[in-house]
C-alpha cells in the first residue's frame, strides 16, 4: 500500500458553479471554501502531512477587477476567521508564489505564516499568486545569483517547494484536463486524477475515493 504525504489540488469550477446555481461567480468561491474546510479535516484524518491548494494563479489577473477583489476579501476574511483554529489544531499554514498584493493582505500572510510555523498535523501549502513556469526561471536566476551548477538538486532546492515533498497525488475537479501552469516540476511522478465534480460539489467521500484507489497503484518510478 503506497504511503501518501502530499496531496495537491486544483480547486477549479466555482465560478461555473455559482453561475449556474445562483448567476454569481463570487457566490461559487464562496462555497469554495465550504470544500476547503471539508477537505482539510479529512487530510488531517488520513495522517496526511502536506495539502498544496491552488488558489490564484498568476493568469488569474486576466479575470475583472471585481472578482479579483473579491477572492483577495474572501481570503482576508476567511484567514481572520480561522486562523486562530488551525493554530489550535496544529496546522501550518505557507504560501507558495510572489506576494505581490494589498500591504494589509501581505501582513495578514505573513502573520499567518509566523503564528503557524511550528504546527506538524497538516501543512496547508497555499499558491497564491502562483505559477509555475515562473517559479522554476526565478529558480535558475536564484542559481546563477550565487554561481552554482544548474543541476536538478540545485533548482528543486531553489523552489517555492523547497522542503516539501513532491506531491504523490494531483487532483484536479471541475471536469478539466489540464494542469494549468501548476507545479510542472513536482509533479513528474505524481499520480493525476480528474474530477468531472465542480469544487463546491466535490465531497469527503470523493476524495477518498481518490485516495484509496491510490493506494493500490503500483508506482514504478520507470522500473518494471
Amino acid at each position: 500500500m503506497n504511503p501518501l504525504n502530499h496531496v495537491a489540488i486544483i480547486m477549479d469550477g466555482n465560478g461555473r458553479w455559482g453561475l449556474k446555481k445562483y448567476n454569481s461567480r463570487n457566490k461559487g468561491h464562496r462555497a469554495g471554501l465550504d470544500t476547503v474546510e471539508k477537505i482539510i479535516k479529512i487530510s488531517i484524518k488520513q495522517k496526511i502531512k502536506h495539502l498544496t491548494l491552488f488558489a490564484f494563479s498568476t493568469e488569474n489577473w486576466k479575470r475583472p477587477k471585481s472578482e479579483i477583489n473579491y477572492l483577495f476579501n474572501l481570503l482576508e476574511s476567511f484567514l481572520k476567521l480561522k486562523l486562530k483554529k488551525f493554530h489550535k489544531n496544529n496546522i501550518k499554514l505557507k504560501v507558495i508564489g510572489e506576494k505581490k498584493f494589498s500591504k494589509k493582505l501581505n501582513n495578514l500572510l505573513l502573520k499567518s505564516e509566523k503564528i503557524t510555523k511550528n504546527n506538524t498535523a497538516l501543512q496547508i501549502n497555499l499558491a497564491l499568486n502562483y505559477g509555475s513556469k515562473n517559479e522554476i526561471v526565478k529558480a535558475i536566476k536564484k542559481i546563477n545569483g550565487k554561481k552554482l551548477e544548474v543541476t536538478e538538486k540545485n533548482i528543486t532546492n531553489s523552489l517555492y517547494t523547497k522542503n516539501i515533498p513532491d506531491p504523490d497525488i494531483l487532483i484536479r475537479t471541475g471536469k478539466t484536463t489540464r494542469l494549468s501552469n501548476f507545479l510542472l516540476w513536482q509533479i513528474s511522478y505524481t499520480e493525476i486524477f480528474f474530477s468531472h465534480k465542480l469544487w463546491p460539489d466535490f465531497q469527503e467521500a470523493d476524495f477518498l475515493k481518490i485516495v484509496n484507489k491510490f493506494k493500490k497503484i503500483k508506482r514504478n518510478y520507470g522500473d518494471i
